[in-house]
């Protein structure tokens, strides 16, 4: 059976979650962390082994490339063992260490999709700035390691968008108002590396890609910091786990964060929340108050500058200044589909204060201009959309994209790779020969 008529593996990538499934899906099969242990102890005894020994060498090198472990399984030997150490190959949406990678994207193919990679197409996610160097890298181990027939490496923030299209097409009538097209906004945030990127059809903007610095992984942090300036006794070596639990459980976003205040002080039993655990060494059984944490880890989005003082413009701002930074006649249909993806855009009512934010921003401006030269400016609609599927919003997209039948003709292939190397990788042509 040709390799095209098979459903492709679409793969995202991120710097804390892994999405793996195949085309055609709604939802991905496995969404695990993006974490391998290894265990080094082979490789210590390989460089123990004299030189003459080499059989025993050889040998400890094969059970060092053989011994390891990724996601769930990765961090549960490395909190039970002492003989793994746990590493991560993205860092801020870039990867930086690609063996590493390689036996990822080894134990994701034959163990979790366990389909064969020489007869699956396959579509990888790439971060918006990261640099073409990164996606040869990316094609050659795939093409050299798993010869895969076809690949395409495509950019997070337009399959972020052509979820958010495809979703709200599949829930609208057809005679309804039409759904936007591939223009909007995409303002990614997981768990490493927040990007506001503004796509007009379906191309990237490369020139307004803006960046925030904190990040889903800094809310975690953050919620941590005051639980312990507070004066709760969490286990130090499960501390950043139960901040993360806390984190996707309790946190919402406040409209007013002063009377948020009030209202946790004038009724605490209604809003003050309890964790309980078990801490691993000792067994022993704890209980954690959770307060002013739940809306006050979400805020550094809307105040960083009660997280770090390095970095005070908050991410409303950012948005408008990435829409303003944009192409005058397409800034009207940009602030009409601004699009959220990742997880860390899943708390409560994120989207509700986000829109009030850059709508009031927007409206200062159009009042403003119409003082200043007396006319009247038609009001800017800004619209921020929300859906179910933020958080594996790239994923999906990238399931619809490679369902596609044109999907198998964008492709790169193994004659082209073997025909003209990997830099056939470096292009991606959502950025219009930006590369």
């Amino acid at each position: 059976m040709d390799a095209a008529t098979r459903p492709a593996v679409v793969i995202d990538n991120g710097t804390g979650y892994s999405k793996l499934g195949f085309s055609g899906n709604s939802e991905p099969c496995f969404t695990i962390p993006t974490v391998v242990a290894v265990n080094e102890s082979f490789l210590d005894q390989s460089e123990m082994c004299s030189s003459a020994n080499w059989i025993a060498q050889y040998n400890a090198g094969v059970m060092a490339d053989l011994d390891f472990f990724i996601g769930d399984e990765a961090l549960s030997q490395f909190k039970s063992s002492g003989l793994y150490s746990r590493k991560q190959p993205i860092h801020h949406g870039q990867v930086d260490d690609w063996d590493t990678m390689e036996r990822f994207w080894q134990q994701c193919i034959f163990n979790y999709l366990r389909c064969n990679p020489e007869e699956h197409y396959f579509l990888l996610t790439d971060s918006p700035v990261s640099t073409p160097e990164s996606r040869e890298c990316a094609g050659e181990i795939m093409f050299e390691t798993f010869n895969v027939p076809g690949l395409y490496i495509s950019v997070q923030s337009v399959l972020s968008l052509s979820a958010g299209y495809a979703f709200l097409k599949s829930i609208s009538d057809e005679d309804s108002v039409s759904v936007s097209d591939m223009t909007g906004v995409v303002v990614d945030i997981g768990d490493g590396a927040p990007h506001v990127v503004p796509v007009v059809n379906g191309y990237v903007i490369g020139s307004s890609i803006k960046s925030f610095p904190f990040s889903g992984s800094d809310v975690t942090q953050f919620v941590l910091q005051l639980l312990q300036e507070r004066g709760e006794l969490i286990a130090p070596e499960d501390s950043l786990d139960v901040a993360r639990r806390v984190k996707e459980m309790y946190c919402y976003t406040s409209s007013d964060i002063v009377k948020e205040f009030k209202k946790h002080d004038k009724k605490p039993d209604k809003y003050i929340k309890h964790w309980s655990a078990i801490k691993p060494k000792t067994g022993v059984p704890y209980t954690i108050d959770i307060g002013y944490e739940r809306f006050l880890g979400p805020e550094i989005f809307f105040h960083p500058e009660i997280y770090s003082a390095d970095f005070s413009t908050p991410l409303p701002e950012l948005i408008d200044s990435c829409v303003q930074s944009a192409p005058i006649d397409t800034r009207r249909d940009l602030y009409k589909n601004i699009v959220l993806s990742g997880g860390s855009t899943m708390f409560k009512d994120f989207h509700k204060r986000l829109q009030n934010d850059i709508k009031k921003i927007v409206d200062e401006r159009v009042a403003a201009t119409n003082a200043r030269h007396h006319v009247e400016v038609k009001p800017v609609e800004v619209n921020v959309v929300a859906h179910p599927i933020q958080s594996y919003a790239v994923w999906f997209g990238g399931s619809v994209a490679a369902s596609n039948p044109e999907f198998y003709e964008s492709c790169h292939t193994k004659e082209e790779y073997e025909e003209h190397g990997a830099s056939i990788c470096r292009t991606s042509t959502v950025f219009k020969g930006m590369y």
